[in-house]
């Protein structure tokens, strides 16, 4: 089988990593890929956000299966022109992408599908706002309507900043914010994988979206994950039945069948599970964590979705070990995060038994070095039997990467360590 992944971080880098381990593919390419990526799969020159450039490159090499990763080629609707060549795509359209897209739409089909979620009111006008966010009270939470890089929401004590979050969401060009009920209680990350008909689910994961230990300071794209977390046995089962199968019969009725995997971001309140935000893809940094604990050829279970015969797959199978993603961002991340800094140890890390590194923000600079070129760098994973040593092992990783302003969280999965769950700080 011969794979085009289109995309450029650390999801996509874990994506082609499990697909090369994966004996049923014979070729691997990626567009435009990374330097991590690189070492594994053919790199490919091409805009991901232009989806004719992506459909001639699949025709042109002949693959079997085009993967699209991350949320803006899919919000933009790469998938679309690949799927009009006759070349199975895993990602959904341009339509049905706007689960992610567009979280009012999403509110929408929640409320039409019945999935329990927080109470929304969109915002279109400045004047609206402050209605709103007295309608809900503290804690605020106010979400940019599209997409953000995980960075578009404000959960806060403060009416000031919440305020001024959401004005500044409505400034933009065509802007316009969700304002909603604050849920309390652990997040976890739960994917589901959809032909458009049936749905098979991977195990579930929590992520770390703060970028200071304890959940403090600003929101991020996710600085670690782990799996498996400290939750009843019978999560998943509840996610399919509440969640994740009513969304996707609504999305089909609505002509817009969604196919791919739809991440199911949930809060386990006290009064039960609640949808917190659709995704369109597979979450990052979750999927680094998860992926290694796969034992099913991911391959298959792809073109499953792609082609429609999920229904006919057997039941996925896992690893009883435990994966920790610990992720070292560069200086100044989030709010100016800075490039161009020298990146050594990536070998070194890997020497350690149970870890490997996933490239995101990276580049060859001028000299053919190996150079900062985004805000989250690299994913350190390790992996153990349970996650005391994934943990062990993920850590002892990254103290041999090494560059200048390097940071990360010390808390991933200290909490799940000990059998309990971490809940996300940080407010105000």
């Amino acid at each position: 089988m011969k794979i085009l992944v289109v995309g450029t971080g650390a999801r996509e880098h874990a994506i082609v990593r499990a697909l090369s381990l994966d004996p049923q593919v014979s070729a691997l390419h990626a567009a435009p890929g990374n330097p991590g990526i690189a070492a594994l799969a053919t790199v490919h020159a091409v805009d991901q956000l232009d989806g004719d450039a992506v459909a001639a490159l699949a025709t042109e090499l002949g693959v079997d299966l085009v993967v699209v990763g991350p949320e803006a080629p899919l919000v933009a609707g790469v998938a679309d022109p690949v799927r009009a060549a006759g070349i199975p795509v895993f990602g959904p359209s341009r339509a049905a992408a706007q689960l992610e897209g567009s979280k009012a739409f999403a509110k929408d089909v929640m409320a039409a599908a019945g999935v329990p979620t927080a109470e929304p009111r969109l915002v279109t006008a400045p004047d609206e706002v402050e209605a709103a966010l007295d309608a809900f009270g503290a804690p605020y939470v106010v979400k940019e309507d599209g997409l953000a890089a995980g960075k578009g929401v404000v959960v806060t004590t403060d009416r000031a900043e919440a305020l001024e979050h959401a004005l500044a969401c409505l400034a933009k060009d065509g802007g316009r914010v969700v304002v909603e009920e604050y849920l309390d209680g652990p997040e976890v990350s739960v994917f589901v994988v959809s032909d458009g008909v049936d749905v098979v689910p991977f195990v579930a994961a929590q992520d770390f979206k703060r970028v200071g230990d304890h959940g403090t300071g600003p929101n991020t794209g996710g600085m670690g994950a782990y799996t498996p977390i400290p939750a009843s046995p019978g999560l998943v089962d509840e996610v399919i039945d509440a969640v994740a199968r009513p969304t996707i019969e609504e999305m089909a009725r609505r002509g817009t069948p969604f196919v791919g995997v739809l991440y199911c971001g949930l809060a386990l309140t006290r009064r039960g599970m609640r949808v917190v935000e659709f995704n369109a893809r597979f979450g990052d940094p979750e999927i680094q964590a998860v992926l290694p604990l796969l034992t099913t050829p991911l391959a298959g279970v792809l073109l499953a979705a792609a082609t429609g015969r999920l229904g006919e797959l057997a039941p996925l199978e896992w690893s009883d070990d435990a994966a920790v993603n610990v992720v070292v961002a560069s200086a100044g991340y989030p709010e100016g995060p800075r490039s161009g800094d020298v990146i050594g140890g990536i070998d070194a890390a890997e020497d350690l038994p149970g870890v490997h590194v996933l490239h995101a923000g990276t580049a060859l600079d001028g000299d053919g070095r190996l150079v900062t070129a985004g805000g989250r760098v690299l994913s350190v994973v390790g992996r153990g039997a349970d996650l005391a040593a994934a943990r062990a092992a993920a850590y002892a990783g990254v103290e041999r990467i090494a560059f200048d302003g390097a940071h990360h969280r010390t808390d991933i999965a200290e909490a799940a360590a000990r059998g309990e769950w971490h809940t996300e700080g940080g407010l105000a």
